[in-house]
């Protein structure tokens, strides 16, 4: 196959460097998009008269017939001549002329594959991320569903994994609901930056046809056109923004699915996976391995490492295109596969996972969290903060030294360490009691988490959800 750029050079390329060179394996994935932006950069050099009426429509209709056939399954792209393409971009081109002759020449004018790879990724990225933002919404879903089942299961609240505070199971959940939120507002965000045309950029010094770009983006839904001709070819900050956000968000889907894993191991017991998101052991017959949840927490470190990758890659380039730059596609193709695998084998987890409601709760009993509450109960008596902190916390050791829990301690006991205790002191050491106390807004209290819940369902129902 003939090369794009061959008419300079004398000797044929050397086949280890062809190969070494070559991105068609992963770029192959962008051909949906190279053939669209091609159709559009075509129909405006008809349009702007740069080739003529006859030699537009040739090109549109090869273009479209190629993408029809992709589609449809009848054109493998991968098949015997693909592999001497370096790059989707020159497959399309010499498959085109291939179809319609020599005119497939006049498609490159006023381009170069600089300003169309960054055009492809653009497109691609802004595709996946509303994908990605639908499957966030199907994941606060799932959360928001499972909440409202459990309203009212209390669990045990940790710090530095040791019981804290009592608190709502659902509580817990509606915690990774507005963590996913920011995610969200992440991804829209980002988004703006991503809908930038770079196509009339060129190989960097924009061209000398009379272009219009603003009809490019008109034709390919890009609400704005790149400011720099340089800048638009040498740029990746918007597939290393995609990154960061996405390394945030699978931050967010490990440290639940640690969750998952502790609290289906028999030390917890507080839920019982989906056995289709669980494998078993190749020798122990009476396993059940919590996969999908560890998996998702071990690819976080996957998605990290094509973030340090790209920014790598980027650090030290000078303006503008340099053939480093080839390298973007491998870390931004592998973390959108697992981020949107990540996001929906979590949502189908928590839809389908068993709360052991009387495990969670029996957790609370005898483990002194509310042991807040009773120095909280004294404070309400005078006493300041810290003299209270310290008076409970001797409280704690005699029950410790006793064997006893604090919700066995008679009103005679809790006396002998401050007089100001009554029988109100007994209640407050109950977890539903102490769960309730919670009320200020964004606690755990029925009331607040209701609340919570009914902003959550405000939140989806603005998206169309």
């Amino acid at each position: 196959m003939e090369k794009l750029w061959g008419g300079r050079f004398k000797k044929e390329i050397n086949k280890e460097m062809e190969e070494f060179i070559s991105s068609f394996s992963f770029d192959k994935k962008l051909v949906k998009y190279d053939l669209l932006g091609s159709i559009a950069h075509a129909q405006m050099l008809g349009e702007c008269s740069i080739i003529t009426p006859e030699e537009a429509d040739k090109i549109v209709e090869g273009l479209k017939q190629i993408l029809k056939e992709i589609q449809e399954g009848k054109l493998d792209i991968v098949a015997g001549e693909s592999k001497e393409a370096e790059d989707i971009h020159s497959w399309v081109e010499n498959k085109l002329k291939e179809r319609i002759g020599e005119v497939a020449g006049k498609l490159h004018i006023a381009r170069s594959r600089n300003d169309q790879v960054a055009l492809d990724e653009r497109m691609y990225l802004k595709e996946e991320v509303l994908k990605i933002l639908d499957l966030l919404k199907d994941l606060q879903s799932s959360l928001l569903r499972v909440a409202e089942q459990n309203l009212g299961v209390i669990m045990p609240g940790y710090t530095h994994l040791q019981h804290a505070q009592p608190l709502l199971f659902s509580h817990h959940l509606m915690a990774y609901f507005f963590m996913l939120e920011r995610d969200k507002g992440r991804m829209q965000d980002l988004y703006k930056r991503i809908d930038v045309l770079p196509l009339g950029s060129a190989a960097l010094a924009g061209t000398s046809f009379s272009i219009d770009r603003e009809l490019v983006a008109k034709k390919l839904s890009f609400s704005k056109i790149s400011d720099n001709s340089l800048d638009a070819v040498s740029d990746r900050d918007f597939i290393l923004e995609f990154l960061s956000a996405s390394a945030i968000l699978m931050m967010h889907l490990s440290r639940w699915g640690e969750e998952l894993v502790l609290w289906s191991s028999q030390e917890f017991n507080f839920i019982e996976l989906d056995d289709s998101f669980c494998t078993g052991s190749s020798i122990m017959p009476q396993k059940k391995n919590p996969d999908a949840a560890e998996l998702i927490r071990g690819k976080t470190g996957r998605v990290y490492g094509n973030l340090i990758n790209l920014l790598t890659v980027m650090k030290a380039l000078p303006l503008a295109y340099n053939h480093d730059m080839q390298e973007d596609k491998e870390p931004l193709l592998d973390t959108i596969s697992t981020l949107e695998t990540s996001l929906y084998l979590m949502s189908k987890m928590i839809e389908t996972m068993q709360v052991n409601k009387e495990a969670m709760e029996r957790s609370t009993q005898g483990d002194f969290s509310t042991a807040t509450e009773l120095a909280d109960y004294l404070v309400k008596k005078g006493l300041p903060f810290r003299e209270a902190h310290k008076l409970v916390g001797k409280i704690v050791l005699y029950s410790l030294e006793g064997k006893k829990s604090l919700e066995s301690l008679t009103l005679t006991e809790l006396k002998s360490f401050h007089p100001g205790f009554d029988e109100g002191a007994l209640k407050v050491l109950k977890p539903p009691v102490a769960v309730e106390a919670k009320d200020s807004y964004g606690g755990t209290s029925s009331k607040r988490v209701k609340e919570s819940i009914q902003k959550a369902k405000r939140i989806l129902l603005e998206e169309g959800r």
